[in-house]
């Protein structure tokens, strides 16, 4: 039987004080009952002698300090989990909200994880297709890597999170592949266009979704990511499936960071976000990889709408840190009409050249990349240059690649958020934009490459 606590002292926001406890541990679950037999329930967040503080899932109100009955039940937040979560949408507490069942579970794992071992990770090196030249082909996702979006107010984001979720395949392995996908304070309109899309193109069968909307509690938002993470542990880790996890949109979560801290009076730190958000946000980031010996691996793009598009805001300039590159949304190129508006010479995926080559995907992928980059690089320069001294003072080769910046946006980066290519079309359209140049600028790609898949007719 559960010891019953009435010394209920104080609510502040979606926190109360609880005096005279004992035996109460750290992230403990805990039952409210505040009469007519509602219950209510929270989390221990802090405990200090016979004090307990906890955060309160459904909020305070109407909360009568002097009748409530507090319970603590011994345990964390626990996920129900098994096969069965494939298909289904759940709220961010992992409650069924597409009208179907309860899920009979398998077995219920802590939503904080299992501690890994550093020595039991195996490196990320398997090419992972999300049919998006401009990831693909310039920025590779690889099988167990954390890949950021960074995105900014206005911008499609979450259709090229969508579009992903869709198309993304790993292409060396038979194993099955799963997406799970957490939205975190988003609107009751961007909860249906996901839900819909899912469903319309059949996404939905191998996906697993959880949806915190708007107005659901602060909480939950904080714990939404961990029980996306936990239910993509559990079908990598014990049933063998490449798990990509998509989170968006972070921003929201670190929002409800900074809310809570300001609730417990915390000495704030940069931008009022707390002190510790570096830490918690490695708690969820670090949750991807591969485990020797394990057939499955986890695959995280957490996506995040940088304030005022400044990349040194805190939330991108932590995330950047902790992750392994990014990829960046430009407004610019959105307002060009360029779809999706992925700013490629900003963007980086630090495992890129592990991914591809021979087996992965072809041999000539990190050549065409390389020259691919820098010619774009100076095409823009060129482009640049053009502005403000007319494009008289370009040289013939300058025009040359001022003509490739320009169409090398129009054809590979902008495909639509319908347009699925494989790397071989990514490839074959990078050569193919490569012959706008002459031929003897083409120095990053091998000779033999060149003869291989360089279209013929090109410019000599």
């Amino acid at each position: 039987m559960l010891k019953e606590y009435r010394t209920a002292k104080e609510i502040v926001g979606p926190l109360m004080l609880v005096e005279k406890v004992s035996g109460v541990q750290y992230d403990e679950l805990v039952e409210i009952e505040i009469g007519n037999n509602e219950l209510r329930r929270g989390k221990v967040l802090e405990v200090d002698g016979d004090n307990a503080l906890v955060q309160l899932f459904e909020g305070s109100s109407g909360i009568n300090l002097k009748d409530s009955k507090i319970r603590f039940l011994g345990k964390g937040i626990e996920l129900a989990v098994s096969l069965d979560m494939l298909g289904r949408v759940f709220d961010g507490f992992g409650h069924p909200k597409d009208g179907g069942p309860d899920i009979i579970p398998e077995k219920r794992l802590d939503i904080n994880g299992s501690p890994i071992n550093p020595a039991a990770r195996d490196y990320p090196e398997e090419f992972i297709q999300t049919g998006i030249s401009s990831i693909d082909g310039l920025n590779t996702l690889v099988r167990g890597q954390k890949l950021p979006i960074f995105s900014a107010s206005g911008l499609p984001h979450s259709e090229l999170a969508a579009q992903i979720a869709r198309q993304a395949k790993v292409l060396t392995s038979d194993s099955n592949f799963a997406v799970v996908f957490a939205a975190l304070g988003i609107t009751y309109e961007e909860a249906n266009f996901f839900i819909e899309d899912f469903q319309k193109t059949g996404a939905i069968d191998r996906s697993v979704l959880y949806i915190n909307l708007a107005n659901d509690p602060v909480i939950e938002r904080i714990s939404t990511p961990r029980i996306a993470l936990t239910a993509a542990e559990y079908l990598a880790y014990e049933k063998g499936m490449h798990v990509l996890v998509i989170i968006t949109d972070m921003t929201n979560y670190c929002n409800a960071l900074r809310e809570v801290s300001a609730a417990r009076k915390e000495v704030p730190g940069r931008r009022g976000y707390p002190g510790y958000m570096y830490t918690d946000l490695s708690t969820i980031y670090e949750r991807a990889g591969r485990l020797k010996g394990k057939p499955g691996s986890i695959t995280q793009i957490p996506i995040l709408t940088m304030p005022e598009g400044d990349k040194t805001h805190p939330i991108p300039d932590l995330t950047g840190y902790i992750t392994e590159g990014q990829i960046i949304l430009n407004m610019d190129l959105y307002r060009k009409g360029i779809n999706p508006p992925i700013d490629v010479l900003p963007s980086l995926s630090r495992l890129k050249d592990k991914g591809i080559g021979v087996g992965k995907t072809r041999e000539d992928h990190a050549d065409t990349m390389n020259q691919l980059f820098a010619a774009y690089a100076r095409g823009k320069e060129a482009k640049d240059l053009a502005a403000i001294l007319g494009e008289a003072a370009l040289s013939e080769t300058d025009l040359f690649y001022a003509k490739f910046a320009d169409e090398f946006e129009k054809i590979y980066v902008s495909q639509g958020d319908r347009t699925d290519r494989s790397i071989e079309e990514t490839l074959s359209i990078g050569w193919d934009l490569l012959t706008i140049l002459p031929k003897a600028e083409l120095k990053r790609i091998k000779e033999e490459y060149i003869e291989k898949y360089l279209p013929k007719g090109g410019d000599e």
